[in-house]
């Protein structure tokens, strides 16, 4: 079983691969630099078929490779922030304009009800969960954002989205919440690491010890770079390449791999 965390510059893409053979999209943006878009990619691998794509942020840097994907592969599942209609996307990106990836999954979220199939896949090894905000309690993207829990083989996985501070407050009042986040082992970085992201007591009352943070970013960019030393302050820390770090970030380290087997698990 494998999660990667995709170089994808200032955007997000991930992919868990389970045991069984069924995958998880977590969010789809692509490189610009470098040309890598996350449906080339599956093709590339002999792969056709994506069980579920998770959306957790509706900005266009979380869906930028969304036309790619769906000219690839069949997706299967979609899970997202459902409090939000189509509609309502629009209406919130109607100030900046749509970008062809948002426009695609204003499209797919007209269509599909939650998948194409009658229940959602099974991933083997794996526990799920998703939480959110309501929308109209928040009106804006980033406080939207859908935070998806993984339980891998036992290792718990957040990500955030582009959640701000005032959302992971409201969050932060659900037990349930709270208990996901006291039980972190890897971090995924809200809003790519940027200072707004960040809620302070998410560490310092909740419990959040993971051993890494992950930063999904690019060269210098928005003061992501800023919140480093504050992120290894709160991370425990592990190998990685031969060496011990806190933060591992897509900008200096690329794509970055955790693989679990025979009750072990690492990142490489």
């Amino acid at each position: 079983m494998e999660l990667k965390i995709f170089d994808v510059e200032h955007g997000a893409c991930a992919l868990l691969t389970c045991d069984n053979g069924t995958r998880m999209m977590i969010d789809c943006g692509h490189n610009g630099d470098t040309g890598w878009r996350p449906g080339r990619y599956l093709r590339d691998q002999g792969i056709s078929r994506l069980e579920m794509l998770a959306i957790t942020n509706y900005d266009e840097d979380h869906v930028s490779g969304l036309p790619d994907l769906l000219g690839n592969v069949d997706v299967e599942w979609l899970w997202r922030n459902r409090s939000v209609t189509p509609d309502t996307i629009r209406q919130l990106k109607s100030e900046d304009g749509m970008g062809r990836g948002i426009e695609a999954l204003v499209g797919m979220a007209s269509s599909y009800a939650g998948g194409t199939e009658a229940t959602p896949p099974t991933f083997l090894e794996v526990e799920r969960q998703a939480f959110y905000n309501d929308y109209p309690e928040f009106d804006d993207e980033n406080n939207l954002s859908m935070v998806v829990h993984l339980r891998i083989a036992g290792i718990n996985f957040l990500f955030p989205g582009d959640l701000e501070s005032s959302g992971w407050k409201a969050l932060l009042r659900q037990p349930g919440f709270q208990k996901v986040v006291s039980e972190t082992h890897v971090l995924i970085a809200s809003h790519h690491g940027r200072e707004n992201g960040i809620c302070a007591e998410v560490f310092d009352t909740y419990g959040c010890n993971p051993y890494y943070v992950v930063i999904s970013d690019k060269g210098y960019m928005y003061d992501t770079q800023k919140t480093v030393p504050y992120y290894r302050s709160k991370a425990r820390g592990g190998p990685f390449r031969g060496e011990t770090r806190h933060v591992l970030t897509t900008r200096n380290d690329g794509r970055i791999a955790f693989v679990f087997q025979d009750g072990q698990w690492w990142p490489q």
